[in-house]
């Protein structure tokens, strides 16, 4: 675990680089593909994800290491070769886990995040899923398992993989010449983000774009047919934590309204969009028209703005500081920090969404954090001074701001827990 928060704080801040330069770069061009609050949402985001996986919160039904042991037929020396097979198999892997994402409802909402931003750039790249509990990838490995692929290598490889699928969410990237033929490329993914109809459900490889055209969902970007991003049920909502379980939160209405006790327990293994029909017809839900599509984009006053954008910078920051002194940190350290910070992620984003209870919220939690600082004391201070005097700061500041925040922000939207609405 401490590798891996290591990776991120080389990680991290290279992709905030390269979201600015997308951002300047949009400027200069006169075409830009950011949202304000978007931005900042799809960062939020990935500030969620990060510290799920860094604090461990996820049971894992199978490990790739156990797989390995127990099913490999083959046994790979340590050569280039080795990393090329892991690759390919976890590439294999991705595209499988993928395209079941899209198509399983109870899937289809660990991935809904990824596709809930209305816009397409670097940014929306890190909104990834919290909500993907149950690990159970490795058996989309079996592959490599029976390569006796190591399971280092694969520990090695994953992050990789990952990270290499970010440079492609972009739309100031055209077509890619033979490229097209052998890569994923931004004009494939672009599709992949779309919610037309001859779009939905189609590209769903990470690197290599042959397991597309071998399985047959393949679909080239059409001149004629200009994508629009999103989802078809929009999220209406800045907040990752809400976002995150929405699709869980309809299937559960579903489930609860129906009178069919064998559709109670079928709704979660259906096809994405199936219902109940008895519940459909009670309670029907329209999917967006792609063609009139309204962004969502409440009212939001400059000062929140700004005042969004600090909580974003001090999260941030205190998540860095927080990888940084990983080493030196105890559990229960790391752990209540990082509950601390998905706390404040849900305040300030549900203050972006304009939520009543956001602000009731806002009045707890910088409380929190100062008599978490408080009761550690010295224990802190002792393993990280940084990391202590900065979520000392950042508590303090964010409790000073709130009158100001009361004063000037624009009145609620007056959004009903809130975006999750039927």
């Amino acid at each position: 675990m401490e590798a891996y928060a290591q990776a991120l704080l080389i990680a991290i801040p290279g992709f905030l680089v390269l979201i600015l330069i997308e951002i300047l770069y949009g400027y200069f061009k006169g075409y830009q593909t950011y949202g304000y609050m978007d931005t900042l949402s799809s960062l939020s985001s990935g500030m969620t994800n990060i510290l799920k996986d860094s604090l461990g919160l996820a049971v894992i039904l199978i490990s790739y290491s156990w797989l390995v042991n127990h099913i490999a037929v083959y046994s790979f020396e340590s050569s280039w070769p080795l990393y090329v097979v892991a690759f390919i198999c976890i590439d294999f892997s991705a595209y499988w886990g993928h395209r079941l994402n899209h198509h399983i409802n109870i899937f289809w909402n660990q991935h809904v995040i990824h596709h809930s931003s209305e816009e397409f750039n670097l940014a929306c790249a890190l909104r990834q899923s919290i909500s993907n509990v149950i690990g159970y990838n490795a058996l989309f490995l079996i592959p490599a398992a029976l390569l006796g692929v190591p399971s280092e290598v694969i520990n090695v490889l994953s992050p990789l993989h990952l990270f290499a699928q970010f440079w492609y969410h972009t739309r100031h990237i055209g077509k890619l010449g033979w490229l097209e033929y052998l890569l994923v490329t931004p004009s494939q993914h672009r599709v992949h983000h779309a919610i037309n109809p001859i779009y939905v459900d189609k590209n769903l490889a990470a690197i290599f774009c042959v397991w597309d055209r071998i399985f047959g969902t393949f679909q080239e970007e059409l001149d004629e047919e200009p994508p629009v991003y999103g989802t078809l049920k929009p999220s209406q909502s800045w907040n990752p934590f809400l976002i995150n379980f929405q699709h869980f939160w309809y299937l559960t209405q579903d489930a609860w309204r129906t009178r069919n006790w064998g559709d109670k327990l079928k709704i979660w293994w259906m096809p994405t969009g199936w219902r109940p029909q008895d519940v459909a017809e009670k309670y029907p839900r329209k999917p967006t028209d792609w063609k009139q599509q309204v962004k969502y984009n409440p009212p939001t006053s400059t000062f929140t703005k700004g005042w969004a954008m600090f909580q974003l910078l001090g999260t941030t920051f205190l998540l860095l500081t927080l990888f940084a002194s990983f080493g030196s940190l105890s559990y229960t350290s790391i752990r209540d920090m990082g509950m601390l910070l998905f706390v404040s992620v849900f305040a300030y984003t549900s203050i972006m969404d304009g939520t009543r209870y956001a602000r009731i919220i806002l009045m707890v939690y910088p409380l929190l954090g100062m008599l978490y600082i408080y009761s550690l004391g010295t224990e802190l201070y002792l393993e990280s001074p940084l990391l202590y005097y900065g979520a000392l700061g950042y508590w303090l500041a964010t409790w000073f701001s709130n009158p100001l925040l009361w004063r000037y922000s624009q009145p609620s939207i007056s959004q009903t827990i809130d975006g999750f609405q039927t």
